[in-house]
């Protein structure tokens, strides 16, 4: 097996450099336009104007690919998986049935194509749907029954037969006494409904490991792949999808999955990410957490639109038999979603990808037991998030590296896109608010009407840029799920305002949680303990 993981303790010069950058270059973007506005209000103003108009050209990029990826997620929805992926059994006549028809249906052309192609390998050793089974692999902490039990009735309502899914609970020995009921008792309710529905208890304390979700998900796999052996199941068939305890995948989601990883001939070598959106409790959510909620969920809808820059995110599956042979998740790092990307990457010697699967997977937004606690509780989630910094060094190492296997240019983009997306993140935000006031500041004493104009200029621009906040505030209308009957139709309206509060939730939050991430790698004060956002239902 390769050495995938990240290192713990003392790190090389080179690793400490790595992870220090991210960090460096944060602060060093926000301290520039201070010392250029210094030496000159220009070439401050030259310096901020360039920051905001790229800030302009991404919010209408946003506002076009939320709508574009909005339509394709609906489309997808609409489209009978399970059919599709019935023609996989018999290709040629799927093929024979279809060739020729036209039909506005998402896929239907590629559909067709992919029928044309498996009847031309129609009889060699290639699996069949009959083959595939799926192993959906849900972590818990401590979560109650009102959290867990309707995730686990979801993969249940799935299109996909039951007979071959494999429920597996992973859950964690810190959980104490009622973690230990809470899955007792789901076995209980279960039992018989899946294949099998498994409990793997992740021992605590034990050696190598940070405190977090991917020691427990990498325990239950590898009690999944001797349980797959038992039952004499291929590992090549099976296909393994990790679950938080709140995650509620849509019902089509397992066939869209398996019929994406049979016509892929080299199947093993991708990875499947659904489209995350944060909207279960988004109507009980209070406003500066939906705002949170409803940008993060923009975001992977725009992900979705982007193959050749998709990662993997929270929830996602990946074949037994590549995970097993990668030792499944990294047991190193708090932050294993976005890590499997690399560490399947350099795994694979570069010859991996991420499918994307355009229908969601939901998720709760943050809610704690207090308004304050939420506050705080939804800070900590997203500094965990932000730790992904975290790769900068792990994917720095290995281009520099002389056992790199991969081609350096095509690494290099990767790598520079990943540091872009981290400084970006904590540095945009304060730079926009504050920063047309900065050359004015530095230079009372100066006469230049570029120095004192240019916040007027800034204001303008961040009005055009507005527009796209009216189209994102549209869509976030319409991904709404239905209103609960406890809510009166003018909570609509307080879905609407709450979009004021951006400004704020983006300094406050995105950025300074980014600046607290990247300040704790550079100090080498690394963060080793999964802190778990609590689930609380109202």
């Amino acid at each position: 097996m390769k050495s995938l993981e990240i290192p713990m303790g003392k790190r090389k010069k080179v690793y400490r450099f790595f992870e220090i950058l991210p960090g460096a270059l944060s602060y060093a973007a926000v301290i520039l336009l201070f010392v250029l506005s210094w030496i000159s209000p220009v070439l401050g103003a030259i310096y901020l104007l360039l920051i905001v108009s790229i800030t302009l050209v991404k919010a209408i990029s946003t506002a076009y690919r939320t709508v574009q990826g909005y339509k394709v997620v609906q489309r997808a929805k609409r489209v009978d998986w399970a059919k599709r992926l019935n023609d996989i059994a018999d290709p040629h006549e799927a093929y024979e049935r279809l060739h020729g028809r036209h039909e506005d249906s998402y896929g239907f052309d590629e559909h067709v194509q992919n029928m044309r192609i498996l009847s031309a390998v129609e009889g060699k050793s290639e699996p069949k749907p009959k083959d595939v089974y799926h192993a959906v692999v849900m972590v818990a902490y401590n979560e109650g029954l009102d959290t867990l039990v309707p995730s686990v009735e979801a993969v249940r309502d799935t299109t996909f037969s039951n007979e071959r899914i494999i429920f597996v609970l992973g859950y964690e020995e810190r959980g104490g006494e009622k973690m230990e009921e809470n899955a007792k008792e789901l076995k209980k309710r279960f039992q018989g409904v899946f294949r099998d529905f498994i409990l793997v208890k992740h021992p605590k304390n034990l050696k190598g490991e940070v405190v977090g979700k991917g020691p427990n998900l990498t325990y239950a796999g590898e009690y999944l792949a001797k349980y797959v052996e038992r039952q004499r199941i291929r590992k090549e068939n099976v296909i393994v999808t990790s679950l938080d305890s709140d995650n509620r995948m849509h019902e089509k989601y397992l066939d869209y999955v398996a019929y994406e990883f049979l016509v892929r001939p080299d199947r093993q070598h991708y990875s499947y990410q659904p489209v995350s959106l944060f909207t279960n409790n988004i109507w009980e959510a209070s406003a500066p957490m939906r705002v949170i909620a409803m940008s993060n969920s923009f975001f992977n809808v725009i992900s979705t639109m982007r193959p050749h820059l998709l990662r993997n995110f929270a929830s996602h599956s990946q074949p037994l038999a590549a995970l097993e042979g990668m030792g499944f998740w990294s047991k190193r790092t708090i932050v294993e979603d976005g890590h499997q990307y690399w560490r399947s990457l350099f795994y694979f010697d570069g010859d991996y990808e991420v499918v994307p699967i355009r229908v969601p997977i939901y998720q709760d937004a943050v809610i704690a037991e207090t308004f304050v606690s939420t506050l705080k509780a939804q800070f900590v989630q997203l500094r965990r998030w932000d730790y992904g910094a975290s790769d900068v060094a792990y994917v720095g190492a290995y281009l520099f590296s002389k056992n790199r296997k991969i081609s350096f240019w095509r690494l290099f983009p990767k790598f520079m896109r990943l540091l872009d997306g981290h400084v970006t993140l904590a540095m945009m935000a304060p730079i926009v608010a504050f920063g047309g006031w900065v050359p004015m500041l530095l230079n009372l004493g100066s006469r230049g009407a570029v120095a004192f104009n240019l916040p007027n200029v800034v204001g303008w621009i961040q009005t055009i840029a507005a527009v796209g906040l009216i189209i994102t505030v549209i869509m976030s209308l319409r991904m709404l799920p239905e209103r609960p009957e406890k809510y009166k139709k003018n909570r609509a309206f307080l879905m609407v305002i709450q979009w004021v509060l951006s400004p704020v939730v983006a300094i406050v939050y995105q950025s300074a949680a980014a600046f607290y991430s990247q300040t704790r790698l550079m100090l080498g004060k690394y963060m080793e303990k999964f802190d778990v956002t609590k689930k609380v239902v109202k």
